[in-house]
This record gives C-alpha cells, structure tokens and sequence, in this order.
C-alpha cells in the first residue's frame, strides 16, 4: 500500500503525529528554482525532507537538497512556515502526519546535478516554465511566495 496524500479533503484521516521538515527554495543567478521530480507520482518539488535528532532545522534544508539534487546551498532567508491541518500524509503503517514544513530561501554554492535516488529527474527550471510542470498545490504555493519576496514570511 502506498502512501496517500490528502489536500483540503474532508475525508482525509486525523492526524496522529507531527514532524518538522523543511525546504529549499532555491534561486540561481538566472532566476531559475532547482526542483526534483518525485519518483513515486512523478511529481515535481523543492528539495526538502524531514528534520533529523540533533539538527538545527535549517542545516536539514542544506543537507537535504545536497542530498537530492547534488547542489550546496547557503540559506538567505525564510520564504515560510507551512501548516495546513488540511494537509496531511496518510503512511501504510498508520502514521497520519499533519503537514509542518519551514521553506528556507537559498543560493547555490556549488555542486552538480546528477540524478540520486529516488528522485529521477532534477533541473534548474524558469518561471514560465512551471505552470507545464505537474506538481502539488502546496509546492506551487511555496514556489509562488518564494518569486513573490513577500514583506514577512507566510505563515500559514
């Protein structure tokens, strides 16, 4: 059984847990954002992931786009914290996990773009070109703020 994600679903599950991720929403100097394509439903993301014991939240964000696009990162600032109760992640052990994601803005350092596992495709990709590519509306939202340079990060 696969994992089934609910967005603003009323017959989503309740939540049981909580976990702290966050993501990277990162620009290079053509204005492009570097997003990774889901091998699970094809879907395209920013680079994130869970945070780990001992981490400081924003090292996940560098640590986990090093890990799955093969580009370092330095953060510059916070795009937003997300937290939708109506978004949630329904696992094939149980857990039902209430979204609860920081998205950090970032710069590239250095790095390439191989492909790791698990996710089959990474690319720098413009702006006009996101609205070609399928990915969720909670990806879409982050991305929008992160073009938007919002006075205050978007809490929400």
């Amino acid at each position: 059984m696969a994992t089934i994600e609910y967005y603003n679903d009323p017959d989503a599950p309740a939540p049981n847990s909580i976990v702290a991720a966050a993501t990277a929403f990162v620009r290079d100097a053509r204005d492009r954002v570097l997003l990774t394509q889901r091998a699970d439903n094809g879907l395209w993301m920013l680079p994130g992931g869970g945070q780990e014991f001992g981490e400081y939240i924003a090292a996940t964000a560098v640590r986990e786009t090093r890990a799955e696009t093969g580009i370092d990162i330095y953060i510059t600032g916070l795009v937003g914290i997300y937290t939708n109760p109506n978004h949630v992640l329904s696992y094939p052990d149980g857990e039902v996990r209430q979204q609860f994601s920081i998205c950090f803005r970032a710069e590239p350092r250095g790095g390439a773009l191989p492909a790791a596992p698990g996710s089959p495709r990474v690319s720098w990709v413009s702006h006009a070109d996101l609205n070609g590519l399928a990915m969720h509306p909670s990806t879409r939202l982050r991305i929008k703020h992160g073009y938007a340079r919002l006075p205050e990060p978007y809490i929400g």
